[in-house]
């Protein structure tokens, strides 16, 4: 009896383990499949004047440098008025708040906004910044609109990650006569740091990727220059992309191609230093 239990329990436990290499598989191949085409069709495109020149006859010659300054600038004033907001509302509704209906009120508001379809992101922004506001077409604008996007995926991984720290850090701060917020900035925030920066770059990755929200709040397919202000319209490479791919007859496919890797790149760029600072950073937690 004992051995057919023991046979029993490792069949399944075979037939398990199986089963999610299957979908690992499932998941991985696809993805490797769209990364290794773009790079195939695309690479003939990348050149230093692809790089590091405007763009020309409706985009058909020239580069896009202005998308790739423009994408950047949107990045960082996404996280810039995102990650703050995200980090302080973590901690209040982890730290503070106590738990009642106006709490659990927010946090399935937060849930459900990270639902809501991108455009409606972007009509609230046409609506708030562009024109309430009054801060125009603007990159502030698209900016703001994509960090109102963001705020839901920073809010829910910045708690996540304050809520792994375990609950006798604390006790033990607070034993021997540090105040809550001293605990929270000492302690409990330099070990939720490795989540709050993944957080921060999966926030800072899909406003890379977002088009319809920045459509109708900012983007501009062809400028003569990069933005000189917050108050400049800007182009953003995943525009740029779906532009020259929809709406501009005999375009090139090694220049949408070429687009698409560039996009991909940034996007890949930013997890991979992401990756590295939040390795550095538990590397230099466990050796303190």
């Amino acid at each position: 009896m004992m051995t057919r239990g023991l046979l029993k329990r490792q069949l399944s436990q075979r037939t398990a383990f199986s089963l999610l290499i299957i979908a690992t598989i499932i998941v991985i191949v696809p993805v490797l499949v769209i990364v290794l085409e773009i790079i195939a069709n695309g690479a003939s495109a990348i050149s230093w004047d692809f790089l590091t020149h405007a763009p020309s006859q409706a985009g058909k010659a020239g580069g896009i440098l202005p998308a790739i300054v423009g994408t950047f600038y949107l990045m960082l004033g996404t996280i810039v008025f995102a990650l703050p907001l995200g980090v302080m509302a973590g901690i209040y509704l982890t730290e503070y708040a106590k738990d009642n209906w106006f709490t659990r009120s927010v946090n399935l508001a937060i849930v459900n906004l990270a639902g809501v379809p991108s455009i409606v992101y972007g009509l609230f922004g046409l609506g708030v910044f562009v024109l309430l506001f009054h801060f125009g077409m603007s990159l502030l604008s698209a900016s703001l609109t994509l960090a109102c996007q963001a705020l839901a995926m920073t809010v829910t991984t910045s708690r996540e990650a304050i809520l792994s720290v375990p609950r006798e850090y604390r006790e033990g701060s607070l034993a021997i006569g540090a105040t809550k917020w001293q605990t929270i900035r000492h302690l409990v925030l330099p070990q939720a740091l490795p989540g709050i920066i993944t957080g921060a770059v999966l926030a800072m990755s899909r406003a890379a990727g977002e088009t319809a929200p920045i459509l109708v709040v900012g983007a501009a397919f062809l400028l003569p220059g990069l933005p000189q202000s917050p108050f400049d319209q800007f182009m953003a490479l995943p525009y740029h992309l779906y532009t020259v791919a929809a709406h501009v007859p005999g375009m090139p496919k090694s220049t949408i191609w070429g687009v698409a890797l560039v996009l991909l790149v940034v996007v890949l760029s930013f997890n991979i230093i992401a990756t590295i600072i939040r390795l550095k950073v538990r590397q230099r937690r466990l050796n303190a």
